[in-house]
């Protein structure tokens, strides 16, 4: 039997990226990805190359600083569906860069608005059709919640995302009694559309070969190479299954080996 055979997972801040390849990851694994981000066009080319025949898919335009298009999103799975089995929450906001001193404080309550709160919000919404059966709760965090990040600064990020990782622990407790998992996994520096941004982007401010960048973050891997955004929407797909059916209030590092714990 596949990995998520017959399962219906919503998967939030379905783009290009890594919410992409969590909706991929659960069709390719038997299940049903019900996806919900802020641009419809985006959802639709990404359902219709995940699912052409669109038989395991369906999509919502959701923003998840909203409760009722939360809830509309939960609605959906259920119609189309007949229920949910997990959420696994990718929807962040993760494009302000620097630090204390000069922080845009609006800024950072925006950033806890969606990537603390939205992910609480949306948990939320699943939280009655989670109870019917169980299922489970799949944060996607970083590794900069619980480590110093590199030469990336971004607190509001890091600070919003390691809140959110103490908050799993207390889901986690919550809601253990109604046989629902809450589980983070913590993604390094992992190569998808993001980090190969900044590859080029590197690269060309130092007018060196984007290899030569790729390079040096991929020797502070103990792996020979750096984890992609496939790797971790597998993690992601392992403990939204009953295969992880003992696992919970964990914190799953998918990095290569950059940082041990």
């Amino acid at each position: 039997m596949l990995l998520l055979q017959g399962k219906t997972v919503i998967v939030s801040g379905v783009g290009a990226g890594l919410g992409h390849q969590v909706a991929a990851t659960v069709v390719r694994d038997g299940g049903n990805a019900v996806l919900g981000a802020r641009t419809e066009a985006n959802l639709a080319k990404a359902a219709a190359e995940i699912d052409p025949a669109g038989v395991h898919t369906a999509y919502l335009p959701t923003d998840i600083t909203d409760e009722a298009q939360c809830d509309a999103l939960v609605a959906l799975a259920r119609q189309r569906f007949g229920g949910v089995d997990a959420v696994v929450h990718v929807a962040a906001w993760d494009s302000y860069f620097g630090g204390l001193e000069d922080a845009d404080f609006g800024t950072w309550q925006q950033i806890i608005d969606v990537n603390l709160l939205g992910t609480l919000r949306m948990t939320r919404a699943c939280l009655p059709a989670l109870k019917a059966n169980g299922g489970a709760v799949v944060i996607i965090g970083t590794q900069s919640a619980v480590a110093a990040p590199n030469e990336v600064q971004q607190a509001a990020y890091a600070a919003s995302k390691g809140a959110l990782t103490s908050a799993m622990y207390s889901m986690a407790r919550e809601l253990g009694p109604h046989r629902i998992r809450v589980n983070t996994v913590l993604p390094g520096w992992m190569w998808g559309p993001p980090v190969q941004a900044f590859v080029t982007f590197s690269a060309h401010s130092e007018g060196v070969p984007e290899a030569e960048v790729h390079a040096r973050l991929a020797d502070r891997m103990a792996l020979p190479d750096l984890a992609t955004d496939g790797d971790v929407a597998d993690a992601a797909a392992f403990l939204a299954s009953d295969r992880a059916r003992a696992i919970t209030g964990q914190s799953l590092l998918v990095n290569a080996g950059e940082l041990m714990r």
